[in-house]
């Protein structure tokens, strides 16, 4: 679907904006594709005078389409959708000069080869954090009161049949902690991990943040990372998906942890966590219970991910899992159509959000 619109003028907070060169040679007439709006919709797009712009809109775009339909585009916009080197080569797509994300993470784009041919890419910094970090609390809930397994026995009427099913929400024979006896280790302490601070503090809970992974010492207020680990009894991950951090928790990481019952909840990005390490430590009793809302292959089923087998599905394991939901919220979706229309602003003004800019 495509329509052509006049534009109008959108005002961006100067507090937030930084001066960054507006682009040069850009054509007064541009072309905006906007690639997968399935998750998000689209507010009213509108530039700063003069600019006039024509607006092409996908529901769905698989990664091989990507550079047919921004063969003709100047600026992208996107979600989750893979852009990588094919559809970034100067002779699929020659006209782009903007990728504007309408979420936080950016790791589906080639951010190198995007700062390499000049295309700026800025994403929604700090759009759902509530969201996320509110999900995350519950996620924690879930685990620690081991809600799936008992609501699953419940379903299979086991409580008339045996009597009472109290065991069923026992962790590794442990009664669930109150939150005043939780020791909780973030691991990522950007918007969201600062978020989940807050909560769970109020909440009564012990709160550390965790040093970066293979450092023996930790930044002032930090605690090193293999220590965070040997004391909590709840792990929360919040960080990006990087070469640093993928597998951050993994067979050795699990082996650290000393509590039995503890719970570790992952609302970062699935390579964060090794799936397979995950599975076995809360078969092995490592681990008391695990809340996932991401995955390393997404879309996420049986096929790609060991946490989602049938055999998993009717082992009783304290695992919660959803569909990465994390970030869904009216509020995230408020921001999202608010920071894009300030990024398209900042890009052709050159007053962008310096906390946006990825590339």
């Amino acid at each position: 679907m495509a329509a052509s619109e006049t534009a109008t003028a959108v005002a961006v907070p100067a507090s937030v904006s930084a001066s960054v060169s507006a682009p040069t040679n850009l054509p007064q007439h541009l072309n905006i594709v906007a690639l997968e709006t399935v998750f998000t919709g689209l507010p009213a797009i509108t530039l700063p005078p003069p600019y006039t712009f024509s607006l092409t809109i996908y529901e769905r775009t698989h990664p091989d389409q990507v550079g047919q339909r921004l063969k003709d585009a100047d600026i992208a916009i996107v979600t989750t959708v893979l852009i990588q080197a094919a559809a970034l080569d100067p002779a699929i797509t020659p006209r782009l000069r903007m990728i504007t994300a309408m979420v936080a993470g950016t790791d589906s784009i080639d951010l190198p080869l995007c700062r390499a041919r000049g295309i700026r890419v800025l994403n929604a910094h700090g759009c759902n954090v509530d969201a996320v970090a509110e999900h995350a609390v519950g996620l924690y809930f879930a685990c620690r009161r081991k809600m799936v397994p008992s609501m699953q026995q419940l379903h299979q009427n086991l409580w008339p049949e045996r009597g009472t099913i109290i065991h069923s929400v026992l962790i590794n024979g442990l009664a669930a902690r109150s939150c005043r006896d939780e020791t909780v280790a973030i691991l990522g302490y950007g918007g969201v991990g600062q978020r989940v601070a807050t909560l769970l503090k109020a909440l009564g809970m012990n709160v550390i943040v965790a040093g970066r992974k293979g450092h023996d010492t930790a930044a002032e207020s930090r605690v090193p990372f293999l220590e965070a680990l040997k004391v909590a009894s709840v792990v929360v991950l919040c960080c990006p998906l990087t070469d640093d951090t993928r597998n951050l928790l993994s067979t050795a990481e699990f082996a650290a942890i000393k509590e039995a019952d503890c719970v570790v909840i992952n609302v970062a990005r699935g390579g964060v966590v090794d799936e397979g390490a995950l599975l076995k430590a809360l078969h092995s009793g490592q681990i008391g219970g695990a809340g996932v809302d991401v995955f390393a292959v997404e879309p996420a089923g049986p096929e790609v991910s060991p946490l989602l087998t049938p055999e998993v599905a009717a082992s009783g394991l304290n695992l919660v899992v959803t569909p990465h939901t994390a970030w869904l919220g009216a509020q995230t979706k408020a921001n999202q159509h608010r920071m894009l229309l300030e990024n398209l602003q900042g890009f052709i003004t050159g007053n962008m959000n310096p906390e946006r800019i990825r590339a």
